[in-house]
């Protein structure tokens, strides 16, 4: 069994509307929602082992706030290949996770990731910004992540739960 976290980046900025999309920045509301994010994973004992992240400065800024609340200790792993990336991008990257790793996080963009929730659960979630869906997998090793793999949303969080009501069976 292999679990995996999928987690919208946080809320990002508008404010410049002359900069790329993949050099946009996070709001402060968005940092405040990826350090409320890295606080629910250690109140819900679901640190990761391993995160990927997209490289846009949104998603890497996501995972460092993250990786710092949560306090994770290893390294971010920053795929370039993940931004603008279908289930299929997602799939191919945690097709490449070292199986010594149990729970892993991956950080990116909708609507890939949303589509991938689907394909891996049977449920179709829409992922906020900030919002995490943990999916147990019936794997044992990396390898063998697919579509319509037989996964279960054991549990799913928002930044408006973040008063203390969690969704989910964790």
């Amino acid at each position: 069994m292999k679990t995996l976290l999928i987690v919208r980046h946080a809320k990002s900025s508008w404010k410049q509307d002359n900069i790329p999309d993949h050099d946009r920045p996070l709001k402060g509301r968005g940092k405040r929602d990826a350090r409320e994010l890295g606080k629910h994973i250690i109140l819900q004992d679901l640190v990761p082992q391993h995160i990927i992240s997209s490289t846009a400065k949104r998603t890497r800024n996501t995972a460092k706030l993250v990786a710092e609340a949560c306090h994770y200790q290893g390294e971010i792993l920053f795929d370039r290949d993940l931004y603008e990336a279908g289930p299929t991008g997602y799939l191919g990257a945690l097709q490449r996770v070292d199986d010594r790793y149990q729970r892993v996080m991956v950080i990116g963009h909708n609507p890939g990731l949303e589509v991938l929730l689907e394909v891996l659960t049977g449920e179709a979630r829409w992922l906020t910004t900030a919002a995490m869906a943990c999916v147990e997998l019936p794997i044992a090793s990396w390898t063998g992540i697919q579509e319509y793999v037989g996964g279960r949303l054991a549990s799913f969080w928002s930044p408006k739960e973040s008063q203390g009501a969690v969704a989910g069976t964790r």
